[in-house]
């Protein structure tokens, strides 16, 4: 319920004459009630505010508060202000491992062992992802038992031990609690934003033709990874049966050299993109929209609804591409290592 006589903090002060222009803002409205031992009695609502039309033949306000749409009669408004937008919801930590696992389905390792909840992965060193074990919800044994366990794996496979884990979350801090650090070496980034769309949106971006298969080309292979794909980089890109339903784009020029490339994969819902790479010369000229928006309207064909990519923090040419198109950040994760591994 709104709070009787409340105010908001920071809120700018109005009139009932600016009801009007601060229709579709944000606002704190402030309306009478009642009376008690004749004294008037004030409420306020926050939310964005609306025209309610007239109700019985009175003009009305409504206000979309966090609880639902609250009605106000025009004449009862004393006061209305415009406040600043409501900071983003932080998703729940399950909604967090959920979106966190789902990313680890449409990027597979060559292993891929449970521990509990978690999953330790190794696949030859390629990727930090493939190659770290994805701390979320409980190992089903004691942290320092499952951070050995980890060690082991890891030793077993060739790679250093590297532990995945949502920043802020139970299970960084639990890992971080037994001494391990940032990756700070990390090369591609110890710190990644995971950013999710609709692809509705992102599927409206560009018109541009592009080239998507259920199989990479040579030319795709060329062009991520400057030639043909070793056995562990195929098994993670390109998984086959059993894997994520995947498809490669290609964008050529006029000519019919390729201009850039991307991957996607359907894994329930969601659309993982990645790998989305645009040749110097072609970089600003909507080629790399152009890939987003063929790779989305695929996503959607295929019973996909949102879109999941993960970029390195660092990376703020990227983020501001993605901002663009209408992503939003939903977490970040890190890369944890032993002391002595930094």
């Amino acid at each position: 319920m709104p709070s009787v006589n409340g105010a908001v903090e920071g809120a700018v002060e109005g009139s009932v004459d600016d009801i009007d222009g601060l229709l579709g803002t944000r606002v704190s409205l402030r309306y009478r009630i009642g009376e008690r031992d004749g004294r008037p009695l004030f409420t306020d609502a926050v939310g964005e505010l609306a025209d309610g039309g007239e109700r019985d033949g009175v003009a009305t306000v409504v206000v979309s508060t966090r609880r639902g749409p609250v009605r106000v009669d025009r004449a009862a408004v004393v006061a209305v202000r415009a406040v600043p937008p409501a900071p983003p919801k932080r998703p729940s930590w399950s909604a967090v491992g959920r979106l966190e696992s789902l990313c680890a389905d449409a990027w597979p390792a060559q292993a891929d062992r449970q521990l509990g909840s978690w999953r330790l992965r190794a696949a030859g060193g390629f990727t930090g992802r493939a190659n770290a074990a994805l701390a979320i919800g409980d190992p089903g044994l004691p942290i320092t038992d499952a951070l050995d366990a980890v060690r082991a794996f890891t030793a077993e496979h060739g790679i250093a031990p590297r532990v995945q884990t949502p920043i802020g979350g139970p299970w960084s801090r639990a890992v971080a609690g037994h001494g391990w650090v940032l990756d700070s070496g990390h090369e591609a980034g110890a710190e990644v934003a995971v950013l999710v769309a609709g692809l509705d949106r992102l599927g409206a971006a560009s018109a541009a033709e592009v080239e998507l298969a259920g199989t990479a080309t040579g030319e795709w292979w060329d062009a991520t990874l400057g030639g043909p794909p070793t056995a562990v980089q195929r098994h993670v890109l390109e998984p086959g049966p059993g894997g994520p339903r995947t498809a490669f784009g290609l964008a050529r020029d006029p000519g019919g050299r390729p201009l850039g490339v991307i991957r996607a994969a359907v894994v329930e819902d969601h659309l993982h993109l990645a790998r989305l790479a645009v040749v110097p010369g072609a970089r600003r000229g909507g080629v790399g929209a152009a890939l987003t928006a063929a790779a989305a309207r695929w996503g959607l064909e295929h019973g996909a609804r949102w879109a999941v990519l993960q970029v390195a923090v660092h990376n703020t040419g990227a983020r501001a591409f993605y901002d663009r198109l209408g992503a939003t950040e939903h977490h970040r994760y890190h890369y944890l290592v032993p002391p002595t591994a930094r």
